[in-house]
């Protein structure tokens, strides 16, 4: 007789085994039932989770964005404005559809590594590396035609006639031409980084 111990994968054929072999405690409605609710405590957990990820408190809770772009961004109108509305972190820089959120958080999971290992830690750090940053950043806005932007503005429903000529001209522009906000909003809501190209302006 073989010892299932020397067996390769003899362990996972027992779980196999075991989850396949039908219930002599439980019903199937017990089952299907216990299934939902854990199936329902896992979602909101989940969700909850997600949205607490989600909070311009969570993204200032580490010192890299406290201490370098907050300050910037709390002088700018998207901070503080003679209407009251406040755009914050996440209504600039995490979609609002699910796809495309899951799709932003994964790509996020990649600053937990810089977190760890410290890539952005100093002010002379980031300052170094802010260039790089908002490439990154402004390439994901341009391809996703300033989608966030456009959860609150919209060029067609600007009406251009209240505008400063300069405003109004360069709007009228950027509809004719199919532009995208980030072409011309790069420094909207903090500073730009220092060596920037033409091409960067563009």
């Amino acid at each position: 007789m073989t010892d299932h111990k020397q067996q390769p994968g003899g362990w996972f054929r027992r779980i196999l085994a075991t989850l396949r072999r039908p219930s002599l405690q439980y019903s199937l409605g017990t089952l299907l039932l216990a299934g939902i609710v854990l199936g329902i405590l896992f979602w909101g957990g989940f969700n909850t989770a997600l949205e607490v990820t989600n909070t311009e408190s969570f993204c200032i809770s580490c010192h890299e964005m406290r201490d370098n772009v907050y300050p910037e961004y709390k002088e700018t109108i998207h901070y503080s404005n003679r209407t009251g509305v406040r755009a914050t972190c996440p209504d600039c820089h995490v979609p609002r559809e699910w796809t495309y959120k899951m799709v932003r958080k994964a790509q996020a999971s990649r600053e937990l590594w810089g977190k760890l290992v410290g890539t952005i830690d100093t002010p002379e750090k980031f300052e170094a590396k802010r260039l790089t940053l908002a490439r990154s950043e402004w390439k994901r806005m341009k391809a996703s035609d300033s989608r966030e932007c456009r959860n609150c503005h919209s060029l067609e429903s600007m009406n251009t006639e209240t505008q400063k000529q300069r405003a109004r001209k360069q709007h009228e522009m950027a509809i004719r031409d199919n532009m995208t906000c980030i072409d011309c909003h790069k420094g909207i809501a903090h500073h730009k980084p220092a060596g920037m190209t033409e091409e960067d302006e563009e």
